[in-house]
């Protein structure tokens, strides 16, 4: 049976600090790397304050610092934040805006990982407006 988004982000997973295994992209080979779980960026996400906006390269940063390393796994904050965002599944079940991450602080329209989520940018856009955040 397939795992729900909400039971996806709650599952306990392998997360640490380990060295990089090779350099890719912003991330050098035997850097601190942060692997997070999907909780951890979740409650990350839920910290950032209403009205401010953070693109994803800041938010590994800020991950990255607040757990001891230098860099955050670029491939597992991709899985994560889709995680975190489908998770918003709950508002069809009564729950409120104010239940989930405000992931849309930072997703945009146009951060590739919005054009993946089941209920399209429209819905990042609106909550960032909504925020006084660009679109």
């Amino acid at each position: 049976m397939v795992k729900s988004w909400n039971d996806r982000l709650n599952t306990p997973g392998i997360n640490g600090i380990k060295p990089t295994p090779r350099t890719v992209g912003d991330v050098v080979e035997g850097q601190p790397l942060l692997v997070p779980t999907a909780r951890q960026v979740d409650d990350f996400i839920r910290s950032i304050p209403k009205g401010v906006a953070m693109d994803v390269r800041a938010l590994r940063t800020a991950l990255a610092i607040e757990h001891g390393a230098e860099v955050t796994c670029p491939v597992t904050i991709g899985y994560h934040l889709r995680t975190v965002a489908e998770a918003n599944e709950d508002l069809e079940r009564g729950m409120t805006l104010s239940d989930i991450a405000p992931f849309w602080r930072v997703l945009d329209a146009k951060t590739p990982t919005t054009g993946k989520l089941s209920f399209g940018a429209a819905f990042v856009a609106a909550q960032r407006k909504r925020e006084g955040l660009e679109p």
